[in-house]
C-alpha cells in the first residue's frame, strides 16, 4: 500500500468537497465570506490591520472558469480574501547561534507541522529584526516558497519563532477560518501543483508572493471545515498505524532473515544426514595436511561438521589494487565500495574506469567472476558490507577489477560460495568483523589478516547444498511479503 498516495487522495477528496457530506443547515460559504469581508473592514478602520494591496478584484465572488466544480454551499475565493496577513520573510540569511529563538527555514516546514528538531536558533536581536513586519503566533501558517516548495505547517506550539529565508507567514481570519483546514487545503495536490507550477528561478526555483496572495481556493462553510479536519485526522491516524505496522514488519523481516542465517551457520536450519561425507574428509581431500581448529564452538556443532580458517577454503583471498583511472575511456570498470549497495545488490553504474594503458598490471586472478564474495574493507558505515558477485552484473563490460578498498574471497570448488556468503553475511560474523576493525573513528579498516583467520563452520558438501536451497526458499517467501508491503 502506497500510504503517501493514500494521504494525497484523502486531501484531494477534501478539496473537492467529497470527503464529508454537506449539511443543508450549515451557513453557506458565501455568507461566511461576506462576514470575513466585514470583519476585515472593521479591523482596518480600527487600525489593527492594513488594507492589502489587491492583485486583482476579489469583490466578485462569481468565477466563470473555476478549476473544478465544488458543492453548492461552497464558494471560490482568493487566499488573500480569507486571511488578514500574508507576509514574506526577510530575504537575508541568519546564522545559527546555537541558542535562542527557533529560526523556521524551509527544511523545518513539514506536511502540516513544524519540524523543530535540530532547528537553527537566533538571538533576541535577530528575532526582533526579522519579525519587524509580523510576529508569528499560534494558528499562523508558514509556507515554504522553495525546496521543499509547497510544504505548509501550522504553528501549534506556543513558542516564539521567526521566519527563515524563502518562507511566508499566512494568518487566517481568527474564528472565521479553521487554520488546520487551510493548512490541509494548501497541502492538497491541487494547491501544491498550482502554486509550484508558478515557480520561477534558474538555480533554485521558488514561488513568488504574486502567485500566493491571489491563489484561487474553494471555501467550504465553517462547520464543514471543522468536519473535514476531523475526518482527515481520523484517516491520517489510521494511515500512521499502517505505516508503523509496515515499519515494524520490515524490522521483523530483517530480524527473521538474520535468524535464518544464524540457524544455517550453526547447523540448525536443515536436518543432518549421517550418510553425508563428513566435512573433515572434504577438507583433507583439499589439503591432506589439514588439521581442524578446536574451540568452544566445535562441541556445539553437528557431528559431521568441521571448523577451519577462511584461508583454508580459498583459492584467492586478497584486497584489490589501487588503480590508475581514466576520465575518458569507459571500457574497464573498477569495483569500489559504493558498488555494494546499502540495501542489497551490486551495480556498476557508479564505478570509475581503468586507464587502458594499465590493464597489463592486472592479472586474470583479479578479474571478478561468478561466486566471488566481495567485502568492503574500509570506511565507517560501509566496512564489512558483503555481496555475492555474478557475471551478469558486468552487462556490456568485458571485466571488472576491485580497488584496494574491497576484499575478494574466492572459494575452492568443494565449498559452495552461496553458503560462505550466507555465513559471512550473518549477524554473528558481521559483529565479529566490526569488533576486529582497526583505524580511527573516521576511517575504520578491515585488515586482510582478520578475514584470513576468520573461523568458519563447515558442513558436508551435500548439506551446504541443502542449506543454500533452504535459505533461498525462505528468503524468496519473505521477499514476496516485502514486495506486497510496497504495493
Amino acid at each position: 500500500m502506497d500510504t503517501k498516495k493514500l494521504r494525497q487522495k484523502i486531501l484531494d477528496l477534501a478539496i473537492h468537497g467529497k470527503l464529508v457530506p454537506q449539511d443543508p443547515n450549515d451557513e453557506p460559504a458565501s455568507v461566511l465570506l461576506e462576514r470575513i469581508k466585514a470583519e476585515k473592514e472593521r479591523l482596518i478602520k480600527e487600525g489593527k490591520i492594513k488594507r492589502s494591496k489587491k492583485s486583482g478584484s476579489s469583490d466578485t465572488l462569481h468565477y466563470e472558469n473555476v478549476p473544478f466544480e465544488v458543492p453548492s454551499s461552497w464558494v471560490w475565493c482568493r487566499l488573500e480574501d480569507i486571511t488578514v496577513l500574508i507576509e514574506d520573510c526577510p530575504h537575508t540569511t541568519a546564522k545559527d547561534e546555537g541558542k535562542g529563538y527557533p529560526l523556521v527555514r524551509t527544511p523545518n516546514i513539514g506536511e502540516g507541522q513544524l519540524l523543530l528538531d535540530g532547528v537553527h536558533r537566533v538571538s533576541k536581536e535577530v528575532y526582533d529584526k526579522r519579525n519587524v513586519r509580523a510576529v508569528p503566533q499560534v494558528d499562523d501558517i508558514i509556507y515554504a516558497r522553495e525546496a521543499p516548495a509547497g510544504n505548509v505547517a501550522v504553528i501549534r506550539e506556543n513558542e516564539q519563532v521567526c521566519l527563515g529565508q524563502r518562507t511566508v507567514l499566512i494568518r487566517p481570519m481568527n474564528t472565521l477560518i479553521d487554520s488546520v483546514w487551510l493548512t490541509y487545503a494548501m497541502l492538497t495536490p491541487y494547491s501544491r501543483n498550482h502554486l509550484i507550477s508558478k515557480a520561477t528561478g534558474s538555480t533554485v526555483t521558488h514561488v513568488n508572493m504574486a502567485s500566493i496572495r491571489p491563489f484561487d481556493l474553494p471555501l467550504p462553510p465553517l462547520s464543514e471545515q471543522h468536519r473535514i479536519v476531523a475526518e482527515i485526522k481520523r484517516w491520517f491516524a489510521l494511515i500512521d498505524q499502517i505505516e508503523q505496522g509496515k515499519a515494524d514488519l520490515q524490522t521483523i523481516i530483517k530480524q527473521t532473515k538474520s535468524k535464518i542465517l544464524d540457524l544455517a551457520i550453526h547447523g540448525k536450519l536443515v536436518p543432518q544426514d549421517p550418510n553425508d561425507e563428513p566435512a573433515i574428509e572434504l577438507l583433507k581431500r583439499i589439503n591432506p595436511d589439514f588439521t581442524p581448529c578446536d574451540n568452544e564452538h566445535s562441541r556445539k556443532l553437528p557431528q559431521n561438521w568441521c571448523i577451519c580458517r577462511l584461508k583454508d577454503l580459498c583459492s584467492f583471498l586478497s584486497r584489490g589494487k589501487s588503480p590508475k583511472y581514466s576520465e575518458n575511456d569507459k571500457t574497464y570498470p573498477v569495483f569500489a565500495q559504493k558498488c555494494n549497495f546499502k540495501d542489497g545488490g551490486i551495480s556498476l553504474e557508479q564505478a570509475r574506469f581503468l586507464d587502458p594503458s594499465t590493464i597489463c598490471k592486472w592479472s586474470e586472478t583479479y578479474k571478478l567472476r561468478t561466486g566471488d564474495i566481495l567485502v568492503n574493507s574500509t570506511g565507517t558505515g560501509t566496512v564489512g558490507r558483503t555481496r555475492l558477485f555474478h557475471e551478469s552484473y558486468l552487462g556490456q563490460y568485458p571485466f571488472v577489477v576491485p580497488d584496494s578498498h574491497v576484499s575478494v574471497i574466492r572459494v575452492i570448488d568443494d565449498i559452495i560460495p552461496q553458503y560462505l556468503y550466507a555465513y559471512i553475511s550473518s549477524s554473528f560474523i558481521q559483529r565479529y568483523l566490526q569488533d576486529n576493525l582497526a583505524g580511527s573513528t573516521n576511517q575504520k579498516e578491515l585488515y586482510i589478516g582478520v578475514l584470513e583467520n576468520l573461523v568458519i563452520f563447515v558442513p558436508p558438501f551435500i548439506e551446504q547444498q541443502r542449506i543454500v536451497q533452504k535459505i533461498e526458499e525462505l528468503f524468496t517467501s519473505i521477499d514476496e511479503i516485502q514486495k506486497a508491503l510496497e504495493v
